[in-house]
């Protein structure tokens, strides 16, 4: 957690569109019920089965958003808020490791297209192993970078079922209903301070 003590989890641009939206209350409550140190037990095994997931990193006016793939096993959780991939044999640019040798800021997002699995944000510091014990626990690996996280879940509510062909019943569509509220919503430290526009506001709050 320490290297993530030095600043706060919100910036001022943040939370200006927070303060915009009435959204501060709910922001604030989910950092504190949601951000955590240490990978709960389910996101471990999400973390563990992934096949890919997504990478973005930055240097200066440098962006870069990749995604890493895999067989599941390829990211492994090391320690309680550590994990480690292997970069294997690419393209020669060295885009993601590259910006990670001059920034090590990085950010995250492992996705299960099933309509229901959490999504596991992550803000990470990274770092890149080249010696033989992080090499050998990689087949194939001509780098491993390994991160330390901050974590914090969000509900699939926009993601669909690939598997089923089935879109997500939560994204607003012209002449239908209001969606019906994410499960988050209807917890004890949050409906009763969503924004007062919020559809699923309790109407006595």
């Amino acid at each position: 957690m320490t290297v993530f003590s030095d600043r706060p989890f919100f910036h001022e641009g943040m939370r200006e569109w927070q303060d915009q939206f009435d959204g501060r209350r709910t922001a604030e409550a989910i950092e504190k019920h949601r951000k955590h140190y240490a990978f709960w037990d389910d996101e471990i095994e999400i973390v563990s089965n992934a096949r890919f997931f997504f990478i973005a990193s930055t240097f200066g006016d440098y962006v870069d958003c990749n995604i890493k793939s895999g067989d599941p096993g390829f990211v492994k959780v090391v320690g309680s808020n550590v994990i480690e991939y292997p970069e294997y044999d690419g393209n020669s640019m060295y885009r993601t490791v590259g910006n990670i040798s001059k920034n090590p800021n990085v950010g995250l997002l492992f996705v299960v297209f099933d309509g229901k699995s959490r999504r596991i944000r992550i803000n990470g510091k990274a770092a890149i192993a080249t010696d033989r014990a992080a090499l050998d626990r990689h087949f194939g690996a001509k780098l491993v970078v390994r991160i330390e996280c901050e974590i914090y879940p969000n509900c699939p509510r926009y993601i669909p079922d690939l598997a089923q062909s089935k879109p997500s019943p939560h994204v607003p569509r012209s002449g239908e209903p209001v969606p019906p509220a994410p499960e988050w919503k209807t917890r004890d430290y949050i409906r009763s301070i969503l924004p007062e526009d919020d559809p699923h506001r309790p109407q006595d709050t």
